[in-house]
């Protein structure tokens, strides 16, 4: 489901290496040169970010539905100095965005959309951003979105958007502070090797940058199938001051009934693997 683990099958992106500055066009005043641009963004994405492009090709039939109807979904927001990369200067309007002033629930990695497109189907009071690098995954969003609209007798999903970005970014400077009513990060990469883990999402960093965007009394729910990690994650969101562990220090929480049961997941109880949950929610 989300910015994805060692050994995902296809319905998740794989994670590992930083984007080269120069892999987009430069943003900004056109009138500006490249060299401007980028003395402006002078240490912009200094670290490793958690996921791996891929080119991964759309089939025929996503193609097609991609041209149609991704301008439906998909938030055109203004790059930095990589493709993934989101203008620290841009600034995202939920309301402008939605047409509305509703609840908001962010999806980090939100994979091939099975949990936000089940969500955002059957939750229309709140609305629902999906976050992902990797566009085979968001064009599968958008089919399961229309899909799911078609059931309803309506052309997709009103209360869906997704944006392809990197993450850190994103909750960094593109959501407004206390924007954000739920966040969600289903299995992230555990990235396990040792000499890995500094690409890891969910970091002390990740912690401050998600009680940032939660509202007072939001909602932060996690899920890995990897034990050290899930460790990681207990020992450095149960040290930040401003998120506190619905199930007390340490503890794990019951299995989110609202997280959509995957084929990856299912995938890790057949090799054994505990999935643990957590949920953390902003004071």
């Amino acid at each position: 489901m989300s910015q994805p683990v060692p050994s995902p099958s296809d319905a998740a992106p794989q994670h590992g290496h930083s984007e080269r500055p120069d892999a987009a066009p430069q943003h900004g005043d056109p009138e500006r040169p490249d060299a401007a641009r980028r003395a402006e963004l002078a240490g912009f994405r200094t670290k490793p970010v958690s996921f791996v492009r891929r080119s991964g090709r759309l089939t025929d039939r996503q193609k097609r539905l991609w041209d149609d109807r991704h301008a439906a979904y998909l938030i055109d927001v203004p790059r930095a100095i990589a493709r993934t990369s989101v203008d620290p200067g841009f600034v995202l309007d939920p309301a402008a965005v939605f047409g509305r002033t509703a609840g908001l629930v962010v999806e980090i990695g939100s994979g091939m959309g099975d949990a936000v497109v089940e969500a955002a189907a059957t939750d229309p009071e709140r609305d629902y951003l999906a976050v992902e690098v990797y566009q085979p995954g968001l064009a599968h969003t958008i089919a399961a979105a229309e899909r799911a609209g078609a059931a309803q007798g309506r052309q997709g999903l009103p209360n869906l958007r997704l944006v392809q970005a990197n993450a850190a970014e994103l909750l960094a400077t593109t959501v407004g502070a206390g924007a954000v009513d739920e966040l969600w990060v289903f299995f992230p990469d555990p990235w396990h090797k040792s000499r890995h883990h500094k690409r890891r999402l969910v970091t002390a960093e990740f912690g401050a940058l998600a009680a940032r965007v939660l509202r007072p009394g939001g909602t932060l729910r996690l899920a890995t199938d990897w034990a050290e990690y899930a460790e990681q994650m207990i020992e450095v969101l149960d040290a930040d001051e401003h998120l506190g562990n619905v199930h007390g220090p340490g503890g794990r929480a019951p299995r989110f009934e609202r997280r959509v049961l995957t084929g990856f997941e299912r995938k890790a109880h057949q090799a054994g693997r505990e999935i643990t949950d957590l949920t953390y929610v902003r004071r």
